[in-house]
């Protein structure tokens, strides 16, 4: 007979379970790196240092951690709304398009004052845009969303291989790259920010796209639990046809709630191509569209849990960078396969400590009583 499951805490489901796979993650993780003859502990050392060591360091893993969080949100608002959102890389791709766009066409004639808000418009207008196509399906033909936003992934990587070799591509380059913004329409780094005051900091790609990144999380929570349109978005989420009994449209949120991820997807473009790059070019994405989703369960599709979980990320990406240097038997492929190990134990095997902990929770009680007999 199948023993009755133990419902968790909220804060043992949003705290335990997570660790539980990170920390399962890792040993499979030090497994792998005894095999090849070196020692966990020191590669801890070493991603540790290389992630969290100096001013350097952090400003590269909180760089990488503001893409995570954009897109690790987009997925999570989707899915609040009951909808697997797996185009991210394709929708930061195009949101990214957008902005080059404006900033190609008006950096010689507005000013930083102006061209930022255009950029934020293009960036979330774009992303949105593109992920409207895939919402429509869903909401009025039956496509499955998994299905269509996958598809817009690898249309988004043709079209832009196709704007950057025959359009957009800078006069007399070899690489498909577009010319560089002016300095009208590129975002100040923080070092430089804190330059200007006098404040030395190690130079970093570290933007203001971070800041825009924590007003992100601060406004997905609010939208979703703190505004009626949230609550009509969870309910279609929790049960259509419960939604349609209130008197609600599920066509309208899914549609909606879509587009919205869209656009928070679409902010990785101001970070990558206003913030660091300041040109157009291919793969600026980086695979942070699909980065995002294993942030996202992790995170427990919380804004809290995305950003700890995006810090964790780029700590990987950045501790996994300096990793390859100390390190030469660990290659940048055997980092990749460490990063994997975090992504299948956050996402396909995230339950499965669950019970585990279900077994404790369930013999606290039995243990409390007992003790309580035998005083």
């Amino acid at each position: 007979m199948t023993p009755a499951r133990v419902e968790l805490p909220r804060w043992a489901d949003a705290v335990l379970v997570p660790l539980a796979s990170v920390a399962l993650a890792f040993l499979a993780a030090g497994l792998l790196v005894l095999l090849i003859g070196e020692h966990p502990l020191q590669v801890v050392r070493v991603m540790l240092a290389g992630s969290l060591g100096n001013g350097e360091a952090i400003g590269y893993t909180l760089y990488y951690a503001t893409n995570l969080v954009f897109t690790g949100l987009a997925v999570a608002l989707a899915f609040h709304a009951g909808l697997f959102n797996i185009g991210g890389e394709g929708q930061a791709t195009i949101g990214g398009l957008g902005v080059g766009l404006v900033l190609l066409a008006f950096d010689g004639t507005l000013p930083f004052a102006v061209l930022l808000p255009l950029a934020l418009i293009a960036a979330a207008g774009f992303g949105a845009a593109w992920a409207f196509i895939p919402a429509y399906l869903q909401a009025y033909r039956g496509s499955h969303i998994v299905i269509t936003t996958i598809m817009f992934n690898f249309l988004a990587a043709a079209l832009m291989v196709y704007l950057m070799v025959n359009l957009l591509i800078a006069p007399g380059s070899m690489s498909p790259e577009s010319r560089e913004f002016l300095d009208a329409a590129q975002l100040p780094s923080l070092s430089a920010m804190l330059g200007h005051l006098g404040i030395d900091m190690a130079r970093t790609p570290l933007n203001l796209s971070s800041g825009l990144a924590a007003l992100a999380c601060i406004g997905v929570w609010i939208l979703i639990w703190r505004t009626p349109w949230g609550y009509e978005l969870r309910t279609v989420g929790q049960s259509e046809s419960a939604a349609v009994y209130a008197g609600m449209r599920p066509r309208r949120v899914v549609l909606a709630t879509l587009c919205l991820s869209g656009a928070l997807a679409g902010m990785v473009g101001v970070n990558e191509i206003m913030g660091v790059h300041h040109r157009l070019l291919l793969d600026f994405a980086a695979g942070s569209g699909f980065t995002g989703i294993a942030v996202s369960l992790m995170g427990r599709n919380h804004p809290v849990g995305i950003v700890l979980a995006s810090l964790l990320f780029g700590a990987l990406i950045q501790g996994g960078a300096e990793l390859s240097l100390e390190i030469p038997t660990i290659t940048r492929e055997m980092v990749v396969v460490i990063q994997g190990l975090v992504i299948l134990f956050s996402g396909a095997l995230s339950q499965l400590s669950r019970p585990w902990f279900g077994r404790l929770f369930a013999m606290l009680p039995r243990r409390a009583a007992a003790l309580e007999a035998s005083a």
